[in-house]
């Protein structure tokens, strides 16, 4: 057996023993010693007493590394030493396999072209055995000449289990072919992986499909949530705030939510430079670097589009307002919620504030309400999500009386005005004469109001070359118009009936086409430069209170499109309707309530404009809060007392 080594090595014989340096040797080429074991009986059976309590203490190792947890680390195995009598030949053998394939690894580690395959090479290793009096590697005081490493094994990682079942399978093989049993160099190489096509970008929105999809939990890892509970004894500790998203399949457990919160982040690391030269309450008059300039911009919407949802309700003015605001303003068949609601109430009920607390307990901690003006019995309520309230400036608001003899406000106009990053919104919410032959009354109160509405007060036009000092819709970007317009259908109540009973799937073009809206805004007389989207729904006045029938008085009320949501932009295609409808779940109000989703385009602004600075209302933002809270409470509390309950019958 030849071994590679140096003066003062121990010397491996045939027979797998160790003998001294000072026994004679011969030398041959390439400095490799060969020699004949002058050891006696004695020196074997002492040589075969420490191999026999090797044995007992591997085989005591793997015992105990076999009853320990398959899912914990496990430490690297020692090496074997080498040469310890014949009962120790296999066990060299292993030694030699395993230095084989570190060294294999070691060398495609260091291939500056890392092409090298060890797996190939210890396959083709594998299918050559060794023959005996070889080694295929030289060993120094249990060290690799050419590295200087330990002969260790790897540690027992996911990538070394097919290497390791392999090895088994060498060891029960059998080894008394000697014929074959040559040494050849594995040197396999396979070529580097080319791409077949252009990865597909990755979208930067937070609200978009391709992150959505990165933070769901893969079905064949469903087993997070089983160690959870098993191995930790963990429960799921669900936050009132997150019910829906824990529910979702966006998580599975709490370990991917804690994952999602720690791994990402929209907070921008802030350097101390930026603190002490950048004032965003004062201003910039450049565009380069400021809160609303476009580098904020794109970090919160790369599209630059915001979501906006608007609702208009003539509330007839009913003391009791519906148990559960979810379905006007959290719809079941919406996939994601907006970043401004923005909601106007005709004939209001009579407390505004519970109002307002109601729909801050519907959308909960993830908005607040950015501001609220009234006029009489008119509302109008602007809530924004908590995260972007720093890109608003401040909010002026204005409002218009049509009927001036009338004690309480029912007929008029609110308007509110500000601007988010470089772009300028308007919302009027409105309601108009009513009568079914009043048409040119409702074109003059929409006259007064545009007249009179006086807005922006403060607040700087984006773009005053287009404005019209008699038309307040010119002075802003982006103009929402919706309420109680009061237009009917001019036909009488048979003839509706019938082209309702005639009506297939949602086509409402044969009811449009009496629209007196429809055909005033065809004819220019009202409403100038504004929008509407399809309508697809069913006229949404006049029903009997609690049911879906239309009016079953005497005065028989023609069905009609009352209440309605138009939209005007200075630049084409900034707003894009993407949702029009009526929410017809609540039955509290002769009219039903009418919802609209847009997107609208976004452009970056200054900071030369009066900020709001984070104003909200946190009296109201608590309130909510906290009914939401006890709401919650008190249906798990029913729903305990619920299941907890027995009826017992005696007979």
């Amino acid at each position: 057996m030849h071994l590679v080594g140096g003066v003062g090595d121990v010397i491996m014989t045939e027979n797998g023993e160790d003998s001294s340096p000072s026994h004679p040797c011969s030398v041959v080429p390439g400095g490799t010693f060969v020699g004949k074991n002058p050891g006696t009986s004695e020196d074997k059976k002492r040589s075969k007493a420490p191999l026999e309590e090797l044995r007992t203490s591997t085989e005591d190792g793997r015992d105990l590394e076999n009853k320990t947890n398959p899912r914990q680390p496990r430490p690297p195995l020692l090496p074997r030493p080498p040469g310890l009598g014949k009962a120790g030949r296999n066990g060299s053998l292993e030694g030699k396999i395993k230095a084989r394939i570190l060294m294999n690894s070691q060398e495609s580690l260091t291939d500056p072209n890392e092409t090298g395959s060890s797996t190939d090479s210890l396959k083709e290793d594998l299918k050559t055995p060794l023959g005996p009096g070889v080694f295929p590697l030289a060993v120094k005081n249990g060290r690799g000449l050419a590295s200087g490493l330990p002969l260790a094994p790897p540690a027992r990682s996911p990538v070394f289990r097919s290497r390791g079942h392999s090895l088994s399978e060498y060891e029960r093989r059998p080894n008394n072919d000697t014929a074959e049993q040559q040494v050849k160099p594995a040197k396999g190489r396979l070529s580097p992986l080319q791409l077949t096509g252009t990865l597909p970008a990755l979208e930067q929105s937070l609200a978009s499909a391709t992150l959505r999809t990165a933070n769901r939990i893969d079905r064949d890892c469903m087993d997070y949530g089983m160690l959870a509970r098993v191995e930790r004894g963990e429960r799921l500790h669900r936050n009132l705030s997150d019910s829906r998203l824990l529910d979702s399949n966006m998580v599975s457990d709490s370990t991917s939510v804690n994952s999602m919160r720690s791994t990402f982040s929209v907070l921008n690391p802030i350097r101390p430079r930026d603190v002490r030269n950048r004032s965003f309450l004062e201003g910039s008059l450049l565009g380069n670097g400021a809160l609303l300039g476009a580098e904020e911009l794109d970090r919160y919407f790369p599209e630059r589009r915001v979501g906006i949802y608007i609702a208009t309700w003539n509330m007839q003015g009913e003391k009791g307002l519906p148990k559960n605001l979810d379905d006007l303003l959290l719809p079941t068949d919406c996939e994601l919620a907006q970043d401004l609601y923005i909601i106007g109430v005709q004939e209001g009920c009579p407390d505004r504030r519970e109002w307002e607390v109601r729909l801050q307990e519907t959308l909960g901690p993830y908005y607040v309400m950015l501001y609220a003006a009234a006029h009489g019995v008119l509302y109008l309520t602007v809530f924004i999500r908590r995260d972007l309230i720093w890109f608003c400036s401040e909010v002026e608001h204005s409002t218009v009386t049509t009927r001036i003899i009338s004690q309480i406000k029912t007929k008029g106009a609110v308007g509110v005005g500000f601007t988010f990053f470089g772009t300028s919104f308007l919302f009027i919410t409105s309601h108009f004469t009513s009568g079914d032959s009043k048409v040119y009354d409702r074109i003059l109160d929409y006259n007064k109001i545009i007249e009179a509405l006086a807005l922006p007060k403060s607040l700087p036009d984006t773009n005053p070359y287009r404005s019209i000092a008699s038309d307040v819709t010119t002075r802003f970007d982006e103009v929402f118009w919706f309420g109680d317009f009061n237009f009917r259908l001019n036909k009488d109540r048979v003839g509706v009936d019938s082209l309702l009973s005639q009506t297939v799937g949602m086509d409402m073009e044969p009811l449009l086409q009496h629209d007196q809206l429809t055909k005033e805004m065809k004819d220019g007389s009202i409403f100038k430069g504004f929008q509407e989207a399809p309508i697809h729904f069913y006229p949404t006045y006049k029903f009997d209170v609690g049911c879906d029938v239309y009016d079953t008085t005497s005065k028989q009320r023609t069905p009609s499109y009352t209440d309605r949501i138009l939209f005007r932009n200075r630049q084409a295609d900034d707003i894009k309707a993407l949702r029009y409808t009526t929410c017809s779940s609540i039955k509290t109000s002769d009219h039903r309530p009418v919802i609209g989703m847009f997107q609208v385009k976004l452009r970056p602004g200054r900071d030369n404009i009066p900020l709001g600075a984070g104003q909200f209302d946190r009296s109201l933002y608590l309130e909510g809060i906290r009914r939401r809270i006890s709401r919650e409470l008190k249906r798990r509390e029913a729903i305990k007392n619920q299941g907890s309950s027995s009826i017992c019958s005696v007979s």
